[in-house]
């Protein structure tokens, strides 16, 4: 599966903004989808994941309660809703599909470019 990441820019802390990961190729609903996020001079950190159907979802505990996965697999999209946004939170965005539902990067082998989030304070 081919995968596109977009939705990233400007914005101050507090605000929001929505990523969104668009999947073209192999069928999207077989894929478990997660992002990711690198920071500089950090390593590649799991943000959320969410299961084939988008029934189960799972999040780091660094922003649990402020972001929400989701995908629409009728439009073979992925979604991350990005709420009160820290200066923290700045990082590239990757999304990343799996045939297993996992936290772990090592089980994703098919990833989007990347999108960058920067929050201003």
């Amino acid at each position: 599966v081919q995968l596109q990441a977009y939705g990233g820019g400007l914005v101050q802390a507090g605000g929001s903004l929505r990523l969104s990961c668009a999947a073209s190729g192999r069928t999207f609903s077989s894929y478990a989808m997660d992002w990711f996020r690198q920071a500089p001079g950090k390593e590649r950190e799991f943000i959320a994941a969410i299961s084939w159907s988008g029934g189960n979802t799972d999040y780091a505990d660094s922003v649990k309660d402020r972001f929400t996965i989701s995908r629409d697999n009728a439009k073979n999209t992925l979604y991350l809703q990005m709420n009160s946004l820290k200066p923290e939170d700045t990082a590239v965005y990757y999304c990343a599909a799996s045939p297993l539902y996992s936290r772990r990067s090592s089980d994703f082998s098919s990833w989007g470019q990347g999108t960058l989030v920067t929050v201003s304070s």
